[in-house]
C-alpha cells in the first residue's frame, strides 16, 4: 500500500503526522509526505531520517485558513498534482481541505483537524464575516465536496463540519493518538500545574490562568508570548535548561504579592515532555478544541487534567478530568485547590486520566483504524472500476 500524506508544520498537527506517519512505516506502507506551511527545521524533522518507506517534499506554501494564501493555492495544488504523478499513491490522506477538490482518480480520505467557522462559533459566538471568509467558506466546501470520506478526531467536530458545511455523505470519527512510550508517567512531582498555549490564542484562551485570584499553586505556561513578528522574549531555556527554569519559577515563595501563573515562553520537545513530567495538574483552558493533544500529552505524563467544561473536552475526556464551569476564573481557580488540598484526590484523577489514555488514545489504536480505513476506501474504488 502509498499513501500519500499532506501535513502542516504549524501546531499540533505536525505530531499527530509524525505518529500516523511512524506507525504506518512500521507496518510496512509505503508513505509519500508532502508538508505545508513552512519548512521544518533539523529538530522537527529528524524522526523522518529514521523511518524506511517515507519520501518527504517539505514546501513553505501558505496553509488555506492564513490570510493572503488565496493567491498561492493553486500553485500548491499544481505541486501536489505534480508530486501525485510522479510518486503514484494509492491513496490521499489530506490534512487540507482544498485538496479535497483535486481532479484525480484517487481515493481522498479529507481530516477535520479544525476549520475557521467553527473556531469562530466557538469563540466569539457568530460565523466571521467579509469576502475572505465567503471564499473560505467555498474552498472547505469545494473540498469536502470531492472528498471519498471526511474523517473528524472527535464527534463534536465532525458536528461542527455538518452545522457549518452541510450533512456529509461519507464521514466518521478517528480519535487521535499518541505513543505512551514517550512520555514519563513515573517521574516525581513538584508542586506546580502545568499548561500550555500560546497567550494571544482566543481559541486556547491561556489568559485565564494569568486572571486567576489567590492561586493555590504555581502555574507554569508553555507557549509564545507575543504574536509572530514582534519581539520575543530571550528564551531562559537556552541558559538555564528546562530543569533550571522550572526551579527558577518555583522558587520565589508564592505571596498575594507574588503572582503564581508565570509564562515560560515555547518549549522544545524535549523540554514540554519534562514540564509535563514533573506537573501535578495539566489544565485546559480552550474554548475550541477539537481534539487536544497537549491534555493527553499531559494524561500520558500522569497528571491530573483539570478542564474547560466544553463538548468535545466533555466527549474525550469523561469522568477521567474534573471540570470548571466554562470560562469561568472562578470556577478554574476551586477547582485547582480542590486537587491542591487533596493530594490522594489528585493522584486518583492523574490514574483516571493515565488509564483513560491508555485505553482510548494509543497511537497503535488511531494507525489501525486509520489502515482500516484506508483498505475500506480501496476496495470500495475497485468494486466502482
Amino acid at each position: 500500500m502509498h499513501i500519500l500524506i499532506t501535513a502542516d508544520t504549524v501546531g499540533g498537527v505536525w505530531n499527530y503526522t509524525r505518529e500516523l506517519v511512524t506507525g504506518l512505516s512500521r507496518h510496512g506502507v509505503r508513505v509519500t509526505l508532502v508538508s505545508f506551511g513552512g519548512v521544518p527545521g533539523t529538530e522537527q524533522s529528524a524522526w523522518l531520517e529514521r523511518l524506511p518507506g517515507v519520501a518527504y517534499f517539505p514546501t513553505d506554501f501558505r496553509l488555506e485558513w492564513m490570510q493572503g494564501a488565496e493567491g498561492k493555492l493553486c500553485d500548491s495544488a499544481d505541486y501536489l498534482l505534480n508530486v501525485i504523478r510522479e510518486r503514484e499513491p494509492e491513496l490521499l490522506h489530506l490534512s487540507q481541505y482544498y485538496y479535497g477538490a483535486l481532479n484525480v482518480g484517487l481515493p481522498k480520505l479529507v481530516v477535520a483537524h479544525s476549520d475557521v467557522m467553527s473556531w469562530s462559533w466557538a469563540v466569539h459566538g457568530a460565523e466571521p464575516r467579509g469576502s475572505w471568509a465567503q471564499s473560505y467558506r467555498g474552498l472547505v466546501q469545494r473540498g469536502l465536496a470531492g472528498a471519498s470520506l471526511l474523517v473528524a478526531p472527535s464527534r463534536w467536530m465532525l458536528k461542527c463540519m455538518e452545522s457549518c458545511y452541510g450533512e456529509q455523505q461519507r464521514s466518521r470519527v478517528i480519535y487521535n493518538g499518541r505513543t505512551p512510550e514517550l512520555f514519563d508517567p513515573l517521574a516525581s512531582k513538584l508542586n506546580y500545574a502545568a499548561s500550555a498555549g500560546r497567550l494571544w490564542d482566543e481559541g486556547k484562551q491561556s489568559q485565564l490562568l494569568t486572571e486567576l485570584s489567590s492561586p493555590s499553586l504555581s502555574v507554569l505556561i508553555a507557549g509564545a508570548t507575543k504574536l509572530k513578528g514582534e519581539t520575543a522574549e530571550a528564551n531562559a531555556t537556552s541558559t538555564l535548561g528546562v530543569e533550571g527554569l522550572i526551579a527558577s519559577q518555583l522558587a520565589p515563595q508564592i505571596t498575594p504579592q507574588t503572582p503564581a501563573t508565570r509564562c515560560i515562553g515555547e518549549l522544545s520537545e524535549d523540554g514540554m515532555r519534562k514540564l509535563l513530567s514533573w506537573a501535578k495538574i495539566y489544565i485546559a483552558t480552550s474554548k475550541y478544541e477539537p481534539f487536544g493533544l497537549a491534555p493527553l500529552e499531559a494524561a500520558f505524563s500522569r497528571c491530573a487534567i483539570v478542564a474547560n467544561d466544553i463538548a468535545s473536552l466533555r466527549e474525550v475526556w469523561g469522568d477521567a478530568a474534573i471540570y470548571f464551569r466554562s470560562n469561568d476564573r472562578e470556577s478554574l481557580g476551586e477547582a485547582l485547590r480542590l486537587l491542591h488540598d487533596n493530594q490522594e484526590l489528585c493522584w486518583d484523577y492523574a490514574n483516571r486520566a493515565y488509564e483513560h489514555a491508555l485505553q482510548h488514545y494509543t497511537a497503535e489504536r488511531m494507525v489501525e483504524e486509520y489502515l482500516q480505513t484506508y483498505m475500506a476506501l480501496l476496495e470500495r474504488q475497485v468494486e466502482a472500476a
